[in-house]
């Protein structure tokens, strides 16, 4: 019955990525007018191949700590909304004032003809939204492998945070300085990628609880001797650490950039570059703070071993 749950919810959670990748696909061969673009349905037409593997190789029906099926989908999306987003960046262009191609098929369709005639700026904005809400849905309604339900809700309110710091970085194109910067663009648009690229890793900040030592069927043992960490850092440190990596770090330079090379200085972006700087501060003091613990426990837990075994 687990089996047939997970095989459900992975077909779900794969039907609502291909569903939200074709409509981005679609989009873009309607605005270039051009078919070869449908190749970029590569990503999500892997799913099916990737699903059978997944739940052939795996146990849970889901890999640990990498997500394929978050990245084929990923691999779809993000080259479309470049696309489109140079698209509209050409619109704007003194050389280029048209308004995108009108789409006389779909428009005949009493329920999609207001879709259809959204502006060009609504379309790219709403399929951007719309990606990380079905990242996170996604992440949601797919099998949870050896997470906890404490880890997996700790997940999603971790993408939620994610995608809407991600979605900002799109409000700095519509800056009257550099909404025709083609620099600024393929920057943002850089930084709109790299950062995504922490949705197909799976590293929650939680840590699994360990089991009860106590109780009366327990044994008694001797203390095992001291084991050299196989790690360096915790998961939760490995976390913060991508986070400063892909996504603060980098959108706090970019914000800099805008403020001192640009001249964009406005309320919304000092305010922006600000709580950018209090981010990467406190995730740098959270990663010190980690280690520190860390080592000291280790440090104490060798001595009560060396001590246990010299009694």
């Amino acid at each position: 019955m687990c089996r047939l749950l997970d095989v459900l919810l992975a077909s779900l959670s794969r039907f609502l990525f291909a569903v939200h990748g074709v409509v981005t696909v679609w989009r873009v061969v309607a605005v270039k007018e051009e078919p070869l673009y449908w190749l970029l349905l590569t990503g999500v037409a892997l799913l099916g191949v990737e699903m059978a593997v997944t739940l052939k190789c795996t146990r849970n029906a889901e890999w640990k700590w990498f997500s394929p099926m978050v990245f084929l989908y990923l691999s779809t999306v993000i080259p479309s909304i470049w696309f489109l987003e140079l698209s509209l960046l050409q619109s704007k262009l003194p050389v280029n004032n048209s308004s995108g191609p009108e789409l006389h098929p779909l428009a005949r369709i009493p329920i999609a003809a207001a879709i259809v005639e959204l502006e060009p700026e609504n379309w790219v904005a709403g399929l951007e939204q719309t990606m990380l809400i079905v990242l996170v849905l996604g992440r949601w309604l797919m099998p949870k492998g050896d997470m906890s339900r404490d880890q997996l809700s700790q997940l999603l309110m971790v993408y939620v945070g994610l995608g809407a710091d991600i979605l900002d970085i799109f409000d700095t194109f519509k800056e009257p300085e550099v909404q025709t910067n083609q620099t600024v663009v393929y920057m943002g648009l850089g930084l709109f990628s790299w950062a995504l690229m922490q949705f197909p890793l799976v590293l929650t900040q939680t840590q699994q609880g360990e089991p009860p030592q106590g109780g009366e069927n327990c044994v008694a043992r001797l203390p095992a001797p001291p084991v050299t960490s196989a790690s360096c850092c915790s998961n939760e440190v490995w976390s913060l650490l991508l986070t400063v990596g892909l996504q603060d770090g980098p959108f706090l330079i970019y914000r800099l950039y805008l403020m001192l090379q640009e001249q964009v200085l406005n309320q919304l972006m000092i305010f922006f570059t600000c709580k950018n700087i209090l981010i990467v501060l406190l995730e740098l003091y959270r990663i010190f703070v980690v280690q520190c613990e860390q080592r000291f426990g280790d440090s104490e837990l060798g001595r009560a071993a060396e001590l246990s075994y010299r009694h």
